[in-house]
């Protein structure tokens, strides 16, 4: 783990746990003796619920050491797998690489009840020891006398997809990784995490089962307060970055991010929904998924007008795209509310924004259509570049708009763009981040050596033809309005568009600034400066410190703060939230 030093980007944060009476357990052995203990002598049910990637033959060897009089292995009476592929097939959309219909099944509706009911007669015929079922629905089984989550994150599971493990009880063993991904974004996540949501109330341990080899366990009761404590002050998450075709190089030599290669196309460091927590209970480490933070305490996160809309969802996105002596992005277009809705059930869009975090000198954005263009010819452009007849003029039909260093860019749904070589974005948008329909990937090969999945049908029939380029001028591009200025502060707003939910804020101080609350959960990324420093105003938490480009989350629970520069230099803080 990097040492964090003033203005250096913290590749492992930890978020500090005060809770003297937790007990973690570090390594397999362990953890078996601390589950021994729990379930004592005479019968007792150990009700293992793994989440969807979990290393289960791991587990299962780590737990030997018990020497149970009852195993039972939950995924097996679920559906063959064979069964369960056809069972997906209406909500994959198996011709489709990328896209499905977000699942509203349940876990259950893939198991057998008789088989169910005859392994609850086989627990029920145990007189004596430990029976232990564990697997995928385990605790649709049993419940379990001792309860225990055992959970991995989102990253490590796209990881394991890239290694070659296969998706939850598949015959489809040679799926590429984007159908993996699929499977688990439509469908496998959804139903776990809907098991999930209830059993964090419930559970005596919690399992993190993300680094190989290498588990730990903590209770049930500590875990659940380490959340209510973060939930009560800024924190931030373990990014990750991952390299792509037009990936540049600012990322790695900014971050001193470990040579791959090739380069880092993005960084995910402000997604609950992908990224992680470390839990740290007096130096023992807890990794888990900073989507459970907001399943067990959304309205402490989101505060009660954010939570009345959007529920269990994280609605803010925080990712940087680096194309810093890189390629330019795909040319794309994100669906509107109502084609998201009826085509992939999903709740809410994609607007987004581009947040100018540095540029090259000539850099620029492609943003919209050019006055005066014919759809038809467009299209009809656009397939001849798909069937390889010839590439795309993208020219000759998109706006192609200089940008530099500060410049916000407003991209509401249904709005042809992509960033262009030569910047690093700060993208900042609406969760449902997978909804992308590329138009044009400008001829070019994925890293895998394959094109890049191309979807005219989807981006055709939500572009947006009048955000041409008198629209954009006025609408999209240089927004930003002071909003308050003295000696002290410059409160600007840029963004976003009145069609997005977001509203965006750029606070510059080299002293202190008092940030306006709405209600809303906050997003923050320190844009300028080596440093900055987030201060309670009556003491709710610990001043919170923040290196340049990082991204933390402040709850609503968090109470009012100010934004001060410690070190006397200028600051530029980007804050963005749910406007009201």
């Amino acid at each position: 783990m990097c040492e964090e030093k003033i203005g250096r980007y913290v590749m492992f944060p930890r978020v500090d746990v005060c809770c003297p009476d937790a007990r973690v357990y570090e390594g397999a052995g362990a953890i078996a003796r601390a589950l021994g203990d729990a379930c004592g002598t005479g019968k007792c049910v150990l009700s293992i619920e793994c989440y969807p990637g979990v290393d289960q033959q791991e587990l299962l060897d780590g737990l030997a050491a018990l020497h149970p009089a009852l195993v039972i292995h939950s995924d097996d009476l679920a559906f063959e797998p064979e069964k369960l592929d056809t069972a997906l097939e209406r909500d994959l959309l198996p011709q489709d690489p990328v896209f499905g219909i977000m699942t509203v099944r349940r876990l259950r509706d893939f198991f057998y009840e008789t088989k169910i009911e005859e392994a609850r007669q086989r627990i029920d015929a145990v007189a004596e020891g430990l029976v232990l079922v564990y697997g995928v629905g385990a605790t649709l089984v049993h419940p379990g006398d001792v309860q225990v989550v055992a959970d991995i994150t989102r990253w490590e599971i796209q990881l394991r997809y890239r290694r070659g493990m296969t998706n939850w009880r598949t015959a489809q063993t040679d799926l590429p990784k984007l159908k993996k991904y699929k499977r688990g974004f439509f469908a496998e996540w959804r139903w776990a995490d809907r098991e999930k949501d209830h059993l964090l109330n419930t559970m005596d341990f919690y399992l993190d089962m993300t680094t190989q080899g290498s588990p730990a366990m903590v209770d049930g009761a500590a875990y659940r307060e380490a959340l209510r404590q973060t939930a009560q002050r800024p924190f931030r998450m373990v990014p990750y970055f991952d390299p792509g075709v037009w990936g540049g190089n600012w990322m790695k030599d900014h971050f001193e991010l470990p040579e791959n290669g090739s380069n880092y196309a993005w960084s995910f460091d402000g997604v609950p929904e992908e990224n992680s927590l470390l839990l740290d209970f007096g130096g023992h480490l807890i990794q888990t998924p900073a989507l459970n933070l907001v399943l067990q305490q959304p309205r402490a996160l989101l505060g009660d007008r954010v939570h009345a809309r959007f529920g269990k969802e994280f609605p803010i996105r925080f990712d940087m795209l680096d194309t810093i002596n890189g390629q330019n992005l795909s040319l794309q277009v994100h669906p509107l509310t109502e084609y998201i809705q009826q085509n992939f059930n999903m709740h809410y869009t994609q607007d987004e924004s581009y947040y100018i975090l540095d540029a090259q000198e000539g850099s620029s954005v492609w943003l919209g259509v050019r006055e005066g263009v014919d759809p038809a010819a467009m299209e009809a452009d656009l397939r001849r570049a798909q069937a390889g007849e010839a590439p795309f003029p993208a020219e000759k039909y998109i706006n192609h708009i200089p940008v530099k260093k500060h410049d916000h860019i407003l991209i509401p749904a249904g709005t042809t763009h992509c960033s262009g070589a030569g910047t690093m974005v700060l993208e900042i948008s609406a969760t449902p981040y997978i909804f992308t329909f590329k138009l044009w990937d400008w001829g070019r090969l994925d890293l895998d050596g394959k094109p890049r999945p191309i979807h005219l049908d989807h981006g055709m029939a939500n572009i947006q033809w009048d955000r041409d380029t008198k629209w954009v001028h006025e609408n999209l591009v240089g927004q930003t309005t002071v909003v308050h200025q003295d000696e002290n502060a410059l409160v600007e707003r840029t963004g976003l568009h009145e069609r997005e939910f977001i509203d965006t804020f750029r606070y510059t101080t080299a002293s202190s600034v008092t940030v306006a609350r709405n209600g809303s959960v906050h997003v923050l990324n320190l844009v300028d400066g080596a440093r900055a420093r987030l201060v309670s105003t009556d003491g709710a938490f610990a001043p919170f410190e923040l290196h340049y480009a990082e991204t933390c989350i402040l709850p609503q629970a968090a109470g009012d703060y100010r934004i001060e520069a410690p070190d006397g230099a200028e600051v530029k803080m980007i804050v963005a939230c749910v406007r009201n």
